[in-house]
């Protein structure tokens, strides 16, 4: 009995024995893998725990124009903070940040009293403030390098610029399509601390330069620009419109030389709105703002009027079913179906070539040369020109053509389309097409971006714009440049001639929706020189008061642009 009880108890503490060694065993080798097979893990993780990351900000690239100029830039500006845990001296911080900063001596307090690992006072400081406020060595304040957009020409070509956020980053325009080139790559400052988050005094920093973004160069022109601006600015005044918008362009390769939609909005107050917003409820802002910032070149759709009648020309001519000699006769209307549309002139304009009647913009005309191609042709063709689709324009917030299904489309439909009603399309697109009936017969994309090159200079990224492609003859390029000189020569668009110059253009008067408000947009497309287009431009004005004619108000608007920039264009 005694021999089996102390063999039990030998049994017993061989069995604890072996447990223990096997727990031994056990932590040896969790302390073998922590310390041997995850020492670089746990090494990271102590670091990440004693270091404190401070991003430094990276200059964001610039944005200029074909000629060097720079639209926009940067300026230097500092981000204040404080580190409670570092804090020797809290009542002075506040004192000074107030001070310094400008700021109510309770908002300071009530951030530097705060238990935070960081807390920022304000950002966007300029540089002396800041320089001063980093002279004062207050314990637990920060100075941090920061960068804040800068334009140099306050208003001018605000909707094609864009502006930034407070995080610098893009937000519209130009801005945002380049975001990628232009922001740039943060770096970062990660300084020692000990466990309860104090920096360490003289303690190792690691610092990662940040890398600034590339430069953006444009096809924008800053003495076009500067001169469409002023232009859209005194038409505004001048007719008492609702907006004026511009565009100049080359129609040859699509690059944009200005773009002006009168009114702007300063880009360096860009959430300022006129008036008082005082009682504005908040939903109402940021609609006013929303409005404010969009670009109606490229976002609004309107109807062209007899403007349009560039692309009828076009259609016909192609499919080979008139000449410029064919004759028709105007009696100032023309009745189709059950519809009697008139002539602008109402007492019509007897009988007339077809060059006539596009020198006189004679609706009639238009309505049977329309209905010579017929509808499924007519669609056909514009859809070949590119009416259907977007111009690929490289801002963002393009508008897409509204028009009729070709299945909905009878003979009144089709009559008004052919003169440019029933229908809607962006100025851009507009441009972009009438440039492609000028320029040979090419498709033409428009735009603003030509390269971008790194900060260091190093690299460099041209920007392409697809393949052109052949959309009209070049045989009826050529007629359509010769009859658009003959109607400023001859015609409705005389007031568009310039001295020293072949001139080219087509005007338009389009009534607003609902018809008969009285509401009207006058507008002229223009280009020279008629032999050798170098540049085209669209001048549209909405809702002019008093006379609102194309012929009378965009036309006049055309010739004093092309005055002014085609000796400067065409120099070379």
């Amino acid at each position: 009995m005694e021999n089996r009880h102390r063999t039990y108890q030998r049994q017993s503490m061989g069995l604890v024995f072996f447990l223990f060694v096997l727990v031994l065993l056990t932590l040896l080798g969790r302390l073998f893998y922590l310390m041997i097979g995850k020492a670089d893990y746990y090494g990271v993780q102590a670091k990440e725990l004693h270091e404190r990351e401070r991003k430094i900000k990276a200059e964001r690239g610039e944005i200029k124009d074909c000629h060097g100029n720079v639209l926009a830039a940067n300026r230097s500006v500092s981000t204040i903070s404080v580190i409670h845990s570092q804090m020797k001296e809290p009542e002075r911080v506040i004192t000074l940040l107030s001070k310094e900063l400008m700021l109510d001596e309770k908002e300071v307090r009530k951030k530097v009293e705060k238990v935070s690992l960081r807390e920022k006072i304000k950002s966007n400081v300029d540089k002396e403030t800041s320089d001063r406020i980093r002279n004062y060595k207050l314990a637990g304040v920060t100075v941090d390098e920061d960068y804040k957009r800068e334009y140099r020409y306050d208003s001018l070509a605000s909707k094609v610029l864009g502006f930034t956020g407070g995080d610098n980053q893009g937000i519209i325009g130009l801005e945002v399509s380049y975001e990628k080139y232009l922001k740039g790559l943060d770096g970062s400052i990660l300084t020692m601390t000990t466990a309860y988050g104090t920096e360490i005094e003289n303690g190792a920093e690691d610092r990662i330069e940040p890398v600034a973004g590339w430069t953006l160069n444009t096809s924008l022109d800053l003495p076009v620009m500067e001169y469409t601006d002023q232009l859209a600015n005194y038409l505004l005044k001048k007719k008492q419109a609702k907006s004026v918008d511009i565009i100049v362009m080359n129609p040859q390769n699509g690059e944009i030389y200005a773009m002006a939609s009168a009114p702007e909005f300063n880009l360096n107050d860009p959430y300022r709105i006129p008036g008082d917003l005082n009682k504005m409820p908040a939903k109402e802002k940021s609609e006013k703002r929303n409005a404010m910032w969009r670009n109606p070149c490229v976002s609004d759709t309107y109807e062209p009027g007899s403007t349009f009648k560039i692309l009828t020309t076009a259609a016909a001519l192609e499919k080979g079913v008139v000449k410029m000699t064919d004759r028709f006769h105007c009696p100032g209307y023309k009745i189709v179906e059950d519809r009697r549309i008139r002539c602008h002139k109402k007492g019509g304009h007897g009988s007339e070539t077809f060059l006539d009647g596009i020198m006189n913009s004679c609706n009639p005309v238009f309505i049977e040369v329309g209905a010579r191609v017929g509808v499924s042709d007519f669609f056909r063709k514009m859809s070949d020109f590119g009416l259907m689709n977007r111009t690929g324009i490289d801002v963002p917030g393009e508008a897409s053509t509204i028009i009729h299904k070709e299945k909905n489309v009878g003979a009144v439909e089709l009559a008004t389309m052919s003169f440019g009603q029933s229908f809607q399309l962006s100025p851009i697109r507009l441009v972009s097409l009438a440039g492609s009936m000028i320029n040979g017969g090419y498709s033409i994309t428009p735009h603003f971006g030509v390269s971008a090159v790194s900060a260091d200079g190093s690299h460099m990224k041209h920007f392409s714009y697809g393949k052109k492609e052949r959309v009209v003859s070049k045989e009826t390029s050529d007629l359509i440049r010769m009859a658009l000189g003959k109607v400023v020569s001859e015609g409705t668009g005389h007031k568009a001639s310039v001295k020293g110059f072949s001139v080219g253009a087509k005007t338009g008067t389009s009534e607003k929706l609902p018809r008969g408000n009285g509401k009207y947009i006058a507008s002229t497309i223009g280009f020279a020189p008629v032999e050798n287009p170098k540049v085209i431009a669209l001048v549209r004005i909405d809702e002019p008061q008093g006379l609102y004619y194309g012929g009378t108000v965009a036309a006049p608007a055309i010739a004093a642009l092309f005055e002014n920039i085609l000796p400067y264009l065409c120099k070379n």
